[in-house]
């Protein structure tokens, strides 16, 4: 039973470190410039607001979705490999222990990766609302050209009669 308890830490702790590894970064991952003859202050003022609208516009950030997603799998795969472990050694409560050290641990493996892509995705639907944001304000967007006004039609000449 010692001996059991002791592989389940080792594994809850490597659990715990590759929940850890799941991070990304905070804010844009983009580069916007301010439009031409904008002062910075004002790019600067666009800026935070943007951060926030995108923030705002997501259900949760990328490190609470990949933190959730690698503990999830991780306790799947505890369930998983004490399952495994209990067939392969008849119903022994020491082999359900050792799968499930061995599932917990492959389990966090698979989660961590599955962390991950969740953490992108959520920073790229941040960085297209941050993106969207931005352009509206008027600022120069990578792909996009500025959006200038249409010119004003000169008015049409009055004919006399």
């Amino acid at each position: 039973m010692n001996r059991n308890f002791k592989r389940i830490s080792v594994a809850s702790c490597l659990v715990i470190a590759m929940v850890g590894c799941a991070s990304t970064p905070v804010g844009p991952s983009l580069t916007v410039m301010p439009a031409p003859g904008k002062p910075f202050d004002v790019f600067q003022q666009d800026d935070k607001e943007c951060r926030a609208y995108a923030q705002g516009s997501l259900d949760k950030t990328a490190d609470e979705a990949a933190t959730l997603s690698t503990a999830k799998t991780a306790v799947v795969g505890a369930a998983l490999g004490a399952l495994a472990g209990a067939v392969a050694g008849g119903g022994s409560h020491k082999s359900a222990g050792t799968g499930a050290a061995v599932g917990m641990v492959g389990g966090a493996a698979v989660g961590a990766s599955q962390g991950n892509d969740t953490a992108k995705e959520i920073q790229r639907r941040y960085d297209i609302a941050y993106q969207q944001c931005m352009y509206s304000k008027g600022n120069q967007v990578p792909g996009y050209s500025i959006q200038k006004p249409p010119s004003p039609v000169p008015p049409a000449p009055v004919q006399k009669k």
